[in-house]
């Protein structure tokens, strides 16, 4: 007979309105991040809708009444640069600084897709999806129709791959059968780049392609298209090379990333590092926060 233990939570069952003041970062923002993209859409996102995710707070164990704060930084600066005096936060049990985020699978470009349309089928306008994502709404009017031309076998392939958005366009001047062929091409590969899909395109038959006249440069000939054919193959055979020459050396780097992740998952361990060793503290939270290590895809691109 199995032994029954009490489960401990991770987390308190209720959020806590904490002033913005009693909050201890455990890092330090990195200079230039206020000029960035990402902040930006987060200060437009919190200033027109407000927090969609609280940030994960523990007690600081050595002054009463201030909390660590454990994920959420970007967010919590975008509060101060609007005025805001306190938030809700999700209190953790233990001082864990894990990276919650790091564990979340970013939106594909095809799922970004069906949450605009979702959004606009239910009435918000285009404009109040441009403000809350900080995008201009010619950007959030594209993604609205970006699959327009688009065959249902494809979004199926390509529903999870992350692909750029301008990777669409070029697919749509091809033909449903080319334009399986091209996705299958690019999910084998998992190159997803604009370059290589622009690639296929020049190599697409003319009996494969929509709006021939208008579409297909008239500088390129066929022996031209032939050249990129071989080179193409020629690609896919270095990739395939780099995989197995640096296979092994990439399962090393990940497994390095992952225990420089668990050190810094200590919060007794940052701190130790911060006080007597502060200059390596921002190298190890660079090769922590790397989300992949794939030099076979660099090579691809």
């Amino acid at each position: 007979m199995t032994s029954r233990h009490p489960i401990k939570l991770s987390f308190q069952g209720e959020t806590k309105r904490i002033l913005l003041s009693d909050l201890i970062p455990l890092k330090a923002l990195r200079p230039g991040v206020k000029e960035s993209k990402k902040y930006a859409q987060i200060m437009s996102s919190v200033r027109a809708i407000g927090l969609v995710e609280a940030p994960v707070v523990a007690p600081n164990p050595t002054q009463s009444g201030q909390f660590l704060l454990l994920d959420g930084h970007l967010r919590i600066e975008a509060l101060r640069d609007l005025g805001v005096l306190e938030v809700d936060c999700i209190i953790s049990t233990d001082d864990e600084s894990y990276t919650y985020n790091k564990r979340i699978n970013r939106l594909a470009a095809i799922q970004e897709h069906r949450m605009v349309r979702r959004a606009i089928e239910r009435g918000v306008p285009e404009a109040k999806i441009a403000e809350a994502l900080g995008l201009e709404v010619a950007s959030i009017h594209r993604r609205s129709r970006m699959l327009n031309g688009i065959c249902t076998e494809v979004i199926d392939i390509l529903k999870d791959a992350p692909c750029p958005i301008a990777v669409f366009d070029v697919l749509r001047r091809m033909s449903p059968i080319r334009q399986i062929e091209a996705a299958e091409l690019m999910t084998g590969q998992q190159n997803f780049t604009v370059v290589f899909a622009k690639a296929m395109l020049a190599a697409t038959p003319e009996d494969q392609l929509v709006h021939v006249p208008a579409k297909r440069p008239a500088s390129v000939s066929s022996e031209q298209m032939a050249r990129m054919e071989r080179e193409l193959v020629g690609l896919q055979m270095q990739v395939k090379s780099v995989e197995d020459r640096y296979g092994v050396d990439t399962l090393h780097l990940t497994v390095a990333r992952a225990y420089v992740r668990t050190l810094l998952g200590n919060d007794r361990i940052v701190r130790w590092i911060a006080q007597h060793r502060p200059e390596y503290l921002k190298e190890l939270q660079t090769i922590g926060e790397i989300d992949t290590i794939a030099p076979v895809a660099e090579a691809a691109e």
